[in-house]
């Protein structure tokens, strides 16, 4: 993984490389991401360039020895740890029982979840661990010397999952071997050991800019600009939650809001209807998607009700949706309502009420809001 290839975060790349330039690069790293912004992606860059035989000012060369094999994951000196469940009955889970899995779901998506990773290796309902036994096998390991005469580096992924078993590590964090890195993975830092994050040096990724969503989305998935500017206007920062709506959205959510909007000024139920039908036929991710993207439509219409010469992040067609409802001149309690209404769909739609019943709800509760009406 190149630097390049990580979406966004650009600050957070320079502070890296300003660290590492200036001979300052502490040996324990802790990455602090929320899902889907980049930590696995930015930790296996990092790692990329530090093993690197040839690295360029801002990014590994890609090209060399370490480099084929890092692309690959099988680097000889870079070593993984990661929540797993046991292979087996009466056995204990381990990362190195799972590790061709981890590289086939990692190479196939970087910006993989957690829940995601669990659901690949069937993990179904089990929870994940990195065991006691590991902890010791991860400070044995990089005792050893480095087979290629180089660094050696230690990456956990989501070392929440370590628990109190994390103490283990604690000497090996504070007086790691020389030429050892350790990079931790995490999500969640109020699960993480005091202990731990006392002896780490933090590196904090933020939110992906909506700007950086989309380019990606238009680059590497071919999306039309369109497509990728209504996904990344609701993926709120998550290039990996951006990813999962590009797969599973099959239609457009402006012609899907414009139709929805159309039966409701016209009070004809039989659009409605129609449109409850049609949107009850796809997934419920794809359905709470549109609620939040309804929810974006209507704060950029509220903005252009009140802001003169607001310049919103939108397609060209969103701009005149949004600048025709703004036209209607409603009060700020309406947009107030609206938005009360759209978060309440999501929500629902998230904890499987009856699908239909919802959209059919929502359609009625949106048109007695529009109306001035008490429903």
């Amino acid at each position: 993984m190149l630097f390049k290839d990580v979406v966004g975060q650009q600050a957070a790349k320079q502070g890296f490389l300003n660290f590492h330039n200036a001979h300052r690069l502490p040996h324990a790293i802790l990455i602090s991401a929320r899902d889907g912004i980049g930590g696995l992606a930015f930790g296996l860059a990092m790692t990329q360039f530090l093993m690197c035989e040839a690295p360029s000012a801002d990014d590994a060369c890609g090209a060399c020895n370490a480099c084929v094999k890092m692309q690959k994951l099988v680097h000889p000196d870079v070593h993984f740890s990661f929540p797993t469940i046991p292979p087996k009955p009466g056995s204990k889970a381990a990362s190195k029982h799972y590790m061709a899995d981890f590289r086939n779901a990692v190479l196939e998506n970087p910006y993989i979840s957690t829940f995601d990773w669990l659901q690949y290796i069937h993990a179904e309902n089990k929870q994940g661990n990195i065991t006691a036994e590991e902890c010791r096998e991860i400070a044995d390991q990089l005792q050893l010397k480095s087979f290629e005469g180089g660094h050696k580096i230690q990456l956990i992924w989501r070392p929440e999952y370590l628990g109190k078993e994390g103490n283990i590590l604690l000497k090996l964090i504070e007086e790691p071997p020389a030429d050892t890195y350790l990079i931790l993975i995490a999500e969640e830092l109020e699960n993480i050991l005091n202990t731990i994050l006392s002896r780490t040096q933090q590196i904090n990724l933020l939110p992906v800019g909506y700007q950086d969503i989309a380019a990606a989305l238009t680059s590497r998935l071919q999306l039309d600009s369109a497509k990728a500017h209504q996904i990344a206007q609701i993926a709120e920062g998550s290039y990996g939650h951006a990813l999962r709506l590009a797969a599973e959205s099959g239609n457009d959510l402006l012609s899907l809001m414009k139709e929805w909007f159309n039966g409701i000024f016209t009070n004809k139920g039989v659009l409605i209807n129609e449109w409850v039908e049609k949107m009850a036929k796809t997934g419920r991710e794809q359905q709470k998607s549109f609620f939040m993207y309804a929810q974006q439509m209507i704060a950029h219409t509220l903005r252009y009700s009140n802001i003169t010469g607001y310049q919103a992040p939108l397609t060209e067609e969103e701009k005149v949706f949004a600048q025709k409802l703004a036209a209607r001149d409603y009060s700020l309690s309406v947009f107030q309502h609206l938005d009360e209404a759209l978060t309440r769909a999501a929500y629902h739609i998230e904890r499987n009420v009856h699908a239909k019943t919802q959209l059919l709800y929502t359609s009625i509760q949106i048109q007695y809001i529009l109306q001035g009406k008490s429903l």
